[in-house]
Formats: C-alpha cells, structure tokens, sequence
C-alpha cells in the first residue's frame, strides 16, 4: 500500500465504511452507529499516527466480493463494513467497531 511506504514506521489506522449518498446517509446502519465512536476516540491515536476514512462501496449494499477492482479489499483481506484496522494487526469488524474499549484498544496497544 502507497500509504505505508510513505509513512514508513509511523502506526497507519484506516476505517472503512459505506458510501454516503448526496444527503450525506449512509445504506450501512453499523457504519453510521460505528462512525461517532471512532471519531470520538482518534483523541487516543499514538503521537504521529497516520489516520484514514475511506468509503469504499456505492450507495447500494453490492457484496465486497462483487467489485473485485476494489485492490484494497482484497490486499487487506475485508469482508465487511464497517472495519478499522492498524495496519499489519488484525482488522475490528462490523459490531467490533461500535464497542469503544475495543477501538480505544486498537489506537493504543503497541
């Protein structure tokens, strides 16, 4: 991945969730409870850590394995939304990234 070549050992934390539609809502309802708890948490990120969104699917809810273009998905082996992960650590899914001591975990255990 281009973004951890260039951040070479600074912690790289990406969170993927559901396309949003022109009003801003997503068709993920995990994602749109999940969101707020990991925005909340970013306070907990280690100093200098490289943090992402990233929306990866369209407005509709297509299976992750019908887009194989997505490179992404395949490289960093998801199969739901939403995930977040540190990049190189096992991936927190789904209702994993609604439960805050899970995601303050993840931004702070070495």
């Amino acid at each position: 991945m281009q973004v951890s070549q260039q951040n070479r050992g600074r912690p790289i934390f990406a969170f993927f969730c559901g396309d949003k539609d022109d009003q801003g809502r997503s068709w993920c309802p995990d994602c749109v409870t999940a969101e707020p708890v990991v925005w909340s948490e970013l306070n907990s990120l280690p100093d200098g850590a490289v943090h992402c969104l990233l929306h990866l699917l369209p407005s509709r809810r297509p299976s992750l394995l019908e887009r194989p273009q997505q490179l992404v998905q395949k490289d960093l082996k998801l199969t739901a939304v939403p995930a977040l992960l540190k990049y190189g650590t096992p991936q927190l899914v789904e209702e994993e990234c609604i439960n805050r001591e899970l995601v303050h975990m993840l931004f702070t255990e070495d």
